[in-house]
């Protein structure tokens, strides 16, 4: 999986799902690929319960963030060293897909006669806001439980942020630099709006662990002539700046309240600068759709269960709740959790995540397989066959 150069949006994400289809259809698995507007593909697969039983999802992306510097090993050659596999989406998360279709697999062959159905969701788009798991539900595919890969170490993530994305431009006065007296710089007016930026509280944190779920990030910055960002031109004092923030915000909060509430830090800014203008707007769904936060009571059955295979496959009792960093996360369980569903995001890999050299320990992939497939059976299937997994 990690040789497939799948970025959100390229081609390879279809490659990559056609290469999981063929794979898990080997195994006798029934397999379909559920186009994704436009010409994307999900992977699912399911093992048939008898009927009767509760239903899980396990739900992981196939699409990887991109590479950027200071990588000293391919990141697209699946390096295997000491304990550890590198690769770009190792971590985020393709250790969670090996995972999840080696635990399907596992239960698959072992012949246990399980209740419920089992469903295994490899989506496409979760970076640009979960599309693929989106279209997953809105074609009717729902199971009672689910469990999302994301990267925790092994924790049991039970809140986790919403996620947003805005953009800021300011507008300045451009003038040769003959006569920068007499211009507004754009790029320089944007260097005190990042700051002013640092210092926004978002309103609507009814208790303490909400007010831990705020941040913004400022990802990335382009300015230069006219909208277009021209930058041809040096001699020229930019009239124009734009920035791209990713957000993150509580249960209890909005994107329109967030973006509201950086809109009025701004004002207060323009108090002191008269010369500032500026325009903030959200970034519209086709190009990334809001990512709900996503919240289970700790003390969930379902979490219980799950906390107790942990602690039987790895001897070990897992951390649970709002576990940071991840915690400032924007996953598909939130779209799963809207949608009526009840889980939780457990998941290998996450000390090593969206860094250079981004690496998983191996034996935390196979811990995490077998907890999936315990899982399985835990949920759909009768628990005096599990040692059978």
């Amino acid at each position: 999986m990690i040789r497939v150069r799948s970025y959100s949006g390229a081609s390879g994400e279809r490659e990559l799902a056609l290469w999981l289809a063929t794979y898990l259809q080997q195994s006798c698995l029934e397999v379909s690929l559920q186009d994704v507007p436009v010409g994307r593909l999900n992977t699912v697969a399911w093992v048939r319960g008898s009927g009767g039983g509760p239903s899980l999802m396990l739900n992981g992306h196939i699409d990887t963030n991109m590479v950027g510097l200071g990588w000293t090993r391919d990141p697209w050659g699946g390096i295997v060293e000491d304990d550890f596999i590198y690769g770009i989406g190792a971590s985020n998360m393709k250790a969670a897909d090996a995972a999840m279709v080696e635990a399907l697999k596992a239960v698959q062959d072992s012949r246990i006669p399980i209740a419920g159905d089992v469903c295994l969701s490899l989506v496409v788009g979760e970076l640009q806001g979960g599309v693929g798991t989106l279209q997953l539900l809105e074609s009717g595919v729902h199971t009672d439980y689910f469990i999302v890969g994301e990267p925790t170490d092994l924790a049991l993530l039970t809140l986790h942020a919403g996620s947003f994305e805005c953009v800021i431009n300011v507008i300045g006065q451009t003038r040769h630099l003959s006569k920068s007296e007499e211009a507004v710089h754009a790029i320089e007016k944007m260097c005190s709006v990042i700051h002013r930026l640092k210092q926004v509280r978002f309103a609507g944190s009814d208790r303490p662990s909400y007010a831990g779920l705020q941040r913004l990030n400022v990802g990335s910055i382009r300015g230069g002539m006219g909208r277009e960002c021209l930058d041809w031109r040096a001699p020229s004092v930019p009239d124009f700046c734009t920035v791209r923030v990713a957000g993150r915000i509580a249960p209890s909060q909005t994107p329109e309240g967030a973006v509201a509430d950086i809109v009025a830090g701004l004002r207060e800014l323009q108090l002191s600068d008269p010369d500032l203008q500026f325009e903030v707007e959200t970034v519209p769904p086709h190009v990334k759709r809001f990512m709900p936060p996503f919240e289970v009571d700790p003390n969930h059955p379902f979490v219980r269960n799950l906390a107790r295979v942990h602690q039987e496959v790895t001897g070990q009792d897992p951390i649970v709740g709002d576990v940071s960093p991840y915690k400032f996360y924007g996953t598909d369980a939130g779209h799963l959790a809207v949608s009526g569903m009840v889980g939780v995001v457990y998941g290998p890999g996450g000390k090593y995540n969206t860094m250079p050299d981004e690496r998983v320990e191996i034996s935390d992939i196979v811990a995490a397989a077998r907890v999936y497939a315990l899982m399985i059976v835990d949920t759909c299937g009768p628990i005096a066959d599990r040692g059978k997994v």
